[in-house]
């Protein structure tokens, strides 16, 4: 697995990956052991959208001690999908 940061600025020896793309995205809520689930099904929900996924993303957005505080872990998914075929 690879951690990524939501960061607001360069971080000094770090190396900066900026994500782009298309993107579809999804929250769910619950623990770190759905994350196999969700990630079935996010790349239906690509293969939906009538695109696959070539990458999924998961965003946690509060710590665990912080979700245990709030009653709620809240977790972003974004599949990234492949590029559009167009057709001339």
């Amino acid at each position: 697995a690879e951690h990524l940061f939501l960061v607001d600025k360069e971080v000094p020896g770090q190396k900066m990956v900026r994500l782009s793309g298309d993107f579809i995205s999804k929250v769910f809520e619950g623990s770190f052991n759905k994350v196999k689930d969700w990630h079935g099904e996010m790349l239906e929900l690509a293969e939906k959208s009538g695109r696959k996924a070539e990458d999924v993303y998961f965003f946690y957005t509060s710590c665990p001690r912080c979700a245990k505080a709030y009653g709620h872990s809240y977790v972003v998914a974004f599949a990234k999908l492949e590029p559009e075929v167009k057709v001339a």
